[in-house]
């Protein structure tokens, strides 16, 4: 989440990044909605003056975004190269992305953010597709102009075929070349991956693996709506159940067999291997790719891990 800690982080035992994140570049080192910058010329002169003040040396206005993400994501590509860095696009909801100078302008208020205008939905909406343009830009300046080819982008909350189908021919329309999962040496294609995070993605895996290159799970939002608990939910629900709840883990358990037999990457980034007893044990029993882990967790997680790997060997 945080590139200024890539670095350090880099040094405990890894084989890469399973999430890395845009949204605190954009809040932290941004703080401007990207629609804001693209219609720079249509602001008030308030919103404009604080523009400027952010954007100290850019006549572009635009160009200062994709700067500022790139070298973001550059850091953390960097810091882990030549090890993969999967990053996910912008998933920051409509609350969030209001707090940013001019936000209130373009985005809609919700009564529930989290199932809202949100991850695929924007990508390709006339609102919004714009800005993901300028996050594909930035994508291509870290791979291309800097070289850290390391870097794998993915879709989050993708609720139908369709939509990634849509995401991905913008994705591919803006100049980012597409590769495979089981890449020849020397290949250096894009992936594309999609969070795996909304009951449809299980059911209809095949088809959702007919667009992308692979697969992660989002273990925090497949159990919100699978058992239907607002992941920010009051401490009236909270209690009821987590990722440890049987239907989750048959959903999850579902879609790391339909990846294995497709022969494309299925790992998980959410938070339950981190926060949960024996729930990375579990995926391995299952036969997962990657466990993506918080940082405080790897150390411990990691023996836990190898210790069922050699268990299931015996």
């Amino acid at each position: 989440a945080t590139p200024d800690t890539a670095f350090e982080k880099s040094f405990l035992p890894n084989d890469g990044v399973g999430l890395a994140r845009e949204e605190f570049i954009i809040a932290g080192d941004i703080g401007i909605h990207p629609n804001a910058l693209i219609n720079y010329k249509k602001m008030s002169v308030k919103i404009k003056n604080l523009i400027d003040k952010k954007t100290i040396g850019y006549q572009d206005k635009t160009q200062f975004y994709v700067d500022k993400l790139a070298y973001g994501i550059a850091k953390i590509g960097a810091a882990f190269y030549p090890k993969p860095v999967i990053l996910r696009f912008s998933d920051f909801k409509t609350n969030e992305y209001r707090t940013l100078i001019g936000g209130e302008l373009y985005e809609p208020q919700e009564e529930n953010p989290m199932i809202g205008w949100r991850g695929a939905s924007r990508y390709y909406h006339p609102n919004f597709k714009d800005a993901f343009i300028l996050e594909l830009k930035a994508i291509k300046k870290v791979r291309e102009e800097m070289g850290l080819d390391n870097v794998i982008v993915m879709v989050p909350f993708c609720r139908t075929p369709e939509e990634g189908k849509k995401v991905v021919e913008i994705i591919e329309k803006n100049g980012l070349k597409r590769g495979t999962l089981r890449q020849a040496q020397g290949d250096k294609n894009l992936r594309v991956f999609v969070m795996c995070e909304i009951p449809s993605n299980v059911i209809l895996a095949d088809e959702f693996l007919d667009v992308f290159d692979g697969m992660s799970i989002g273990s925090n939002d497949l159990t919100q709506l699978t058992v239907g608990i607002d992941r920010d939910g009051n401490e009236m629900i909270r209690g009821i159940t987590n990722e440890n709840d049987g239907s989750v883990k048959k959903l999850i358990s579902e879609v790391i067999k339909k990846c294995i037999v497709r022969k494309k990457y299925i790992g998980i980034c959410g938070q339950a291997p981190s926060d949960i007893e024996g729930f990375a044990e579990f995926l391995v029993e299952q036969g997962i790719e990657s466990i993506s882990l918080n940082p405080d967790t790897v150390i411990k997680t990691t023996q836990k891990v190898y210790q069922k790997e050699r268990k299931i060997k015996i």
